[in-house]
C-alpha cells in the first residue's frame, strides 16, 4: 500500500499524545474491533484464534520446521472506491476478483482490506517478523488507516514475546507496514532484533520522507538497522539446502521492495508484501495499482512471482488480502 498522508514530525507528535499513556504492549492498544473476514484460514481449512467477530487474528501453517503465522493487525476500508486504484481491469477480472475474495467488496464500491503481519518461527521459538502494521494511534498511517492496530495483542495471543524476536523484515517502507518499528516515544519495539531491508528501499527516500524520521534513523541510532543488497538468506534450519527464510527482491511497488520466501521442504510459503494488494491482481497480474513506484517492474515481478509459486505449488501469504493464505495453484 502506500502512505496516502505524508505526516510531518510536528502532526505525528500531536497524534501521539493521548497514545503516550497506553501500555506499549497491553490489551488498550487492541482499539476498535473491524468486523470482516470471510471466516477461513484461505486455504479451505479452519484453525487459528478469533475475536468476537469471528475474525481470524491468527492463523498458522506448518512449512517443514518453520511455522508462519498470520498476525491481523487491523481491518478497515481504504479511502476511495475500488476501480479508481486499479487500472487495466476488464469486467471478467472483476467477476473473478470477487469470486476470489468477496470480502474485499464493500459497499458502494469500497475497498474492504486486512493489514496483516506474519512471523517465522523456527525450532527453540526464535522469530522472524515479517512487517510491523499500521501501528499505534499517531502513527504515519494514522491520516487513512484504522489505527490503532492490534498486532502488540495478537502477538501476546500468538505466543510471541518482544524479546522472542530477533529480526524483523521490512518488505518496504510504506506507513501501513511499519508502524509498530517504534512505539509512541520514539523507542523501538523489538530492541533485541535486527531490522532488516533492502539497500535500494532506503537509497530511495526523498530526504523529507516520514520514513526516515520514523524507521530508517531511530533504528540506525539504536544499531538495528540492516541494509541487504539482492537476495539474500536470512535463516536456515542447520539440515541443509531446502529449509531456509529468504530474502527475494520483488521491485516494482517501490523501488526496493522484497518479499520473504519460507523453504520448509516440500512446502513453500511465500510472504507476498505488497506485490499483490488486491484479488484483481492475481486474477489478472497485469492489472496495475494506482500506488505503484514502477507500474511495469511491478507487473513483470507479479508475474513472475506469480509463476515460480504455482510452479513450486507454494502458498501466498498476502498482507491485504482478506484471506491469509492461498493456494498459487
Amino acid at each position: 500500500m502506500s502512505g496516502l498522508s505524508g505526516m510531518s514530525r510536528r502532526e505525528l507528535a500531536r497524534g501521539a499524545v493521548g497514545a503516550v499513556a497506553l501500555t506499549a504492549w497491553g490489551p488498550a492498544l487492541a482499539g476498535r474491533a473491524y468486523a470482516a473476514g470471510d471466516g477461513t484460514s484461505g486455504d479451505g481449512t479452519a484453525g487459528g484464534t478469533a475475536d468476537g467477530a469471528g475474525q481470524r487474528r491468527v492463523v498458522a501453517r506448518q512449512a517443514g520446521p518453520f511455522e508462519v503465522l498470520a498476525l491481523l493487525d487491523a481491518h478497515g476500508p481504504f479511502p476511495g472506491r475500488t476501480r479508481d486504484h486499479f487500472t487495466g481491469a476488464a469486467e471478467r477480472d472483476w467477476e473473478r476478483a470477487e469470486r476470489l475474495d468477496p470480502a474485499a467488496f464493500g459497499p458502494d464500491g469500497t475497498w474492504e482490506l486486512d493489514f496483516r503481519c506474519y512471523a517465522v518461527r523456527r525450532p527453540g521459538g526464535r522469530v522472524t517478523l515479517v512487517d510491523t502494521g499500521i501501528g499505534p494511534v499517531g502513527s504515519p498511517a494514522s491520516g487513512w488507516a484504522p489505527v490503532p492496530g492490534r498486532l502488540p495483542r495478537v502477538l501476546t495471543e500468538a505466543g510471541i514475546g518482544v524479546a522472542d524476536v530477533d529480526s524483523v523484515v521490512l518488505t518496504h517502507l510504506h506507513s501501513d507496514h511499519y508502524g509498530w518499528v517504534v512505539g509512541p516515544d520514539g523507542t523501538p519495539m523489538f530492541p533485541g532484533a535486527r531490522h532488516v531491508v533492502q539497500h535500494a528501499e532506503v537509497a530511495s527516500l526523498d530526504p523529507g520522507d516520514t520514513s526516515l524520521s520514523y524507521v530508517v534513523e531511530p533504528l540506525r541510532a539504536a544499531g538495528l538497522l540492516q541494509e541487504v543488497d539482492g537476495r539474500t538468506r536470512l535463516v536456515g534450519d542447520g539440515r541443509g539446502r531446502g529449509r531456509a527464510v529468504t530474502l527475494v527482491p520483488t521491485p516494482g511497488h517501490t523501488a526496493g521492495h522484497q518479499s520473504v520466501l519460507v523453504e520448509g521442504g516440500s512446502r513453500r510459503v511465500v510472504v507476498t508484501g505488497d506485490v499483490l494488494v488486491h484479488a484483481v491482481q492475481w486474477a489478472n497480474p497485469a492489472v496495475a495499482y494506482r500506488f505503484e513506484h514502477d507500474p511495469a517492474a511491478a507487473r513483470d515481478t507479479r508475474e513472475r512471482l506469480l509463476a515460480e509459486a504455482r510452479r513450486h505449488r507454494s502458498l501466498l501469504a498476502t498482507a491485504h488480502l482478506n484471506r491469509p493464505f492461498i493456494p498459487a495453484g
